[in-house]
């Protein structure tokens, strides 16, 4: 018998019809939408006059150009207004599941999409956006597409897509104290590079992986994409079931016994094979940063800006061009840098681990004066547990202020935007140029490290506090 990976099993049991020497017709089991990339696709569905095939399965919400305040009164940018008025217009017009700004469960569409239980392991998610990968945490084969394609599974509910190829990043050992799953991530791809998984689906084992929370995981398989990988993801275990078990839209009764023991299989084999493999030590990764213009330019807060030694041409330039725009020199320590934002949020840290971790850690400190902080749930249930567990008040009393859901200042298509030139140390995923707003300069760090920061005023390594 085939021994097969876990991707490999998700993949093959999704594929329609496969071209000879070209890419397979693959069955999507969940589509979420969001305002920015569904209008044009709504609009070309119209003008071919087609139907949404199958509304039931496609899920929606407006998360990135959303105001974090004063969420319940008219959107006041035009263009962000629109969307999010389209957005309402088409899904009551194909009868599509909206979580609309104000109702229970509006949010960043990954989040809300595991909090409800629409995600499930050995399904196929996708979404118009890069960070669908963060799905994958369940052991589903999740990815970002363009507008076209989500035109093609409004109509069709498939996709052409060619099969990635197969790489395993395995971490065992135990993680030490203050290490988190960010930490883990942005020294794989510290490692690896920002390219090094193009082509690749990753599987993510080991017993340091399997440790992790399912909000860990997600934050994980959320940043496969920075790597340049297609998409990440992590065989289910107990951890899955436990966090899916009563969720609302999880399987119940008999039908929960039967996914159940579906969701049991999907491990990969014994002995199948991957096309790369890398293998990490848990206790040789330590709080992290990033420190120039892409996610794999990363280090541990302890050490110094790498230097331009080896490097040359092209490499070389594009790496001073980097630092320059950052304000940093090589062979400069990254420790005790002065910052000016503090954003914790996005769908890669905006969970409510990631707003607990920040409240224990400021619990009877104050924030420093040269701050300006941002702390913003990556969902109204997220917002709803932070106030009633007390958390607000604790980050209120550290002279943190908690907002409303949204993407925020992860990538400034709303108000929130760190000002040029300013530094911000942010739990979100990319520090490109002007990702979070023209000329800002943006440092990557865990929920953990950004407290620290918050209250020092400066890069600091969480486990000195």
């Amino acid at each position: 018998m085939e021994k097969k990976t876990l991707f490999d099993k998700v993949w093959d049991a999704h594929v329609v019809k496969s071209v000879p020497d070209g890419p397979d017709v693959f069955f999507i089991d969940k589509h979420f939408i969001h305002e920015v990339t569904s209008p044009v696709a709504f609009l070309n569905l119209e003008k071919r006059g087609n139907k949404v095939l199958f509304p039931e399965r496609t899920v929606a919400t407006p998360d990135h150009n959303v105001p974090t305040i004063d969420q319940d009164k008219t959107i006041k940018d035009k263009l962000s207004r629109m969307q999010v008025e389209k957005l309402r217009e088409n899904c009551k017009k194909y009868g599509i599941e909206l979580h609309d700004l104000g109702t229970d469960h509006h949010g960043i569409v990954h989040v809300i999409g595991p909090e409800l239980g629409i995600t499930q392991p050995g399904m196929t998610i996708v979404c118009g956006d890069s960070h669908t990968s963060t799905h994958g945490a369940f052991g589903a084969i999740a990815f970002g597409i363009g507008t076209s394609e989500v035109e093609m599974v409004f109509a069709s509910q498939c996709i052409m897509q060619s099969k990635p190829k197969r790489m395993r990043i395995t971490v065992d050992g135990e993680l030490h104290k203050g290490v988190t799953s960010k930490d883990i991530i942005l020294y794989i791809i510290s490692k690896i590079s920002a390219s090094g998984g193009t082509g690749y689906f990753i599987e993510y084992a080991g017993s340091a992986i399997q440790s992790l929370s399912m909000e860990a995981r997600m934050t994980i398989c959320n940043m496969s994409i920075e790597m340049g990988a297609r998409g990440g993801l992590i065989a289910p275990d107990e951890t899955t079931f436990n966090y899916l078990k009563g969720k609302e839209h999880a399987p119940k009764g008999e039908d929960w016994d039967k996914a159940l023991a579906y969701w049991k299989t999907l491990k990969t084999d014994e002995g199948a094979e991957f096309d790369i493999e890398y293998a990490y030590d848990a206790a040789d990764i330590e709080p992290m940063i990033t420190y120039g213009t892409n996610p794999g330019m990363g280090i541990k807060i302890k050490d110094n800006i790498p230097t331009t030694e080896g490097m040359e041409g092209s490499n070389k330039k594009s790496y001073i061009k980097s630092l320059d725009y950052m304000g940093f020199a090589p062979g400069e320590p990254i420790k005790g840098k002065k910052i000016d934002y503090v954003f914790v949020g996005s769908c890669t840290n905006g969970r409510i681990e990631d707003i607990r971790a920040v409240a224990e850690f400021v619990k009877g400190k104050k924030k420093a004066d040269n701050i300006t902080a941002w702390i913003v749930p990556g969902s109204r249930e997220v917002e709803k547990q932070a106030i009633a567990e007390g958390l607000v008040d604790v980050l209120e009393e550290a002279g943190f202020k908690l907002r409303q859901p949204g993407c925020s200042a992860c990538l400034a298509m709303n108000d929130d935007k760190i000002p040029a030139g300013k530094y911000a140390v942010s739990t979100s995923n990319r520090n490109f140029e002007g990702r979070q707003g023209p000329g800002a300069r943006t440092l990557l760090a865990s929920p953990l490290t950004v407290a620290a920061v918050a209250i020092t005023g400066e890069v600091t390594d969480p486990r000195e506090v």
